[in-house]
């Protein structure tokens, strides 16, 4: 199972570390099957927050196939305005069984017309300007995730650990994730 996690700069450092943390541990303890890795715009390196300097694994044009998709957030308006990157996530989104974002990631599938109409979230700082900006979304504000369809979005930073142990509870069994999650010395909130 491919999971790529897309990385842009700005990109807030834990919206990818901690989705990457989730199925990387879950691999080193035994979830073989499980292959993640980072795609950025280029082979340059990317600038998250604070001045976290990333390599990502791919390029958005030699990635693998991805079968779950995760979209980050961050400082997302410059991503929102390249028109290569909206028609990419457009393109790849309707061939993944599973497309993820955290926190603000969700304004850039929603920006490229991947999520259209479903039940989302954001930070909760955002969730005002993802109301206004995409108001055919359904957003809700009081769950760390929401799953609608083949889209799960979650809030921002930790809420996006939470959501990537759902995911993989949902992949390999709640008491595996729950072995993740202490491995991680995480307390999860399912």
């Amino acid at each position: 199972m491919n999971i790529g996690i897309y990385i842009y700069d700005q990109a807030e450092v834990l919206d990818f570390s901690g989705p990457y943390e989730v199925f990387s541990t879950a691999k080193r303890l035994g979830a073989k099957h499980l292959n993640v890795f980072l795609v950025a715009e280029s082979s340059e390196p990317v600038i998250a927050r604070g001045g976290f300097k990333v390599l990502a694994d791919y390029t958005i044009y030699d990635h693998p196939n991805i079968d779950l998709f995760i979209v980050v957030g961050g400082v997302h308006i410059d991503e929102m305005c390249k028109p290569h990157i909206l028609s990419w996530l457009a393109s790849i989104a309707k061939n993944i069984n599973e497309v993820v974002s955290v926190c603000t990631g969700a304004f850039l599938l929603a920006e490229a017309g991947v999520i259209k109409e479903e039940t989302v979230t954001t930070h909760w700082e955002d969730i005002p300007d993802l109301i206004s900006q995409f108001p055919n979304l359904n957003v809700i504000t009081d769950q760390r995730w929401v799953t609608s369809g083949k889209f799960t979005t979650s809030g921002g930073i930790s809420a996006g650990i939470d959501m990537s142990l759902h995911l993989l509870s949902k992949h390999c069994g709640l008491s595996f994730a729950k072995t993740v999650a202490k491995q991680m010395e995480y307390n999860w909130q399912e």
